[in-house]
């Protein structure tokens, strides 16, 4: 009877102590607990049927500034479980006008739409003020159904996760046509 009785102590023993370590490893080392994932540091707003993800507009290099007057890229996922469109976006107080790249942009239902470049689809343009990472900015989204969603949205730094998102294009400088050079033509004098 003694056999027994430790037998079955030894038995409840080893499966206390293996079942913990066998289901640890039955992910492997592609565990998703073991890979890195990232923060997202943008800011998000779920009004009504509309969902807007990690906004953040995107800033200069660390120790640099946007100067006044220059552009900005703006970056987000939207998502609309009846659908939507996204018809125009402004930066109050943050720059003059801000451009759709492509036009309104429409939100299928219940799909992801990343506006996530790698070349920005939202570009501020006319910047009222430097703009450094670390700021927050306004930016208010008008859409077709939704209507006008206001929310706060960090710059980020162009460097660390941010570093390969594309600042906005340069607008192509304005050329002129060199001038015809004109000769002085000899006058007939009578």
């Amino acid at each position: 009877m003694t056999v027994t009785r430790w037998t079955r102590r030894l038995l409840f023993a080893a499966v206390a102590v293996l079942a913990p370590a066998l289901a640890g490893c039955e992910a492997g080392f592609n565990a998703p607990t073991q890979e890195y994932h990232p923060a997202a540091f943008g800011n998000y707003a779920s009004p009504s049927h509309l969902s807007i993800q990690n906004a953040f507009v995107l800033g200069p290099a660390p120790g640099a500034v946007l100067p006044a007057g220059g552009q900005a890229g703006a970056f987000l996922a939207l998502y609309a479980a009846d659908g939507d469109r996204l018809e125009s976006v402004t930066a109050p107080g943050a720059a003059a006008s801000v451009r759709l790249v492509g036009g309104p942009v429409t939100l299928a239902p219940q799909t992801l739409v990343t506006l996530t470049g790698p070349a920005p689809r939202i570009v501020l343009t006319g910047l009222t003020r430097p703009l450094t990472g670390g700021q927050s900015i306004a930016l208010v989204l008008d859409f077709a159904n939704a209507g006008a969603v206001a929310l706060q949205v960090p710059v980020m730094p162009h460097a660390y996760e941010y570093a390969t998102y594309s600042p906005p294009r340069l607008p192509p400088a304005p050329t002129t046509a060199p001038r015809a050079r004109t000769s002085p033509t000899p006058s007939a004098s009578p």
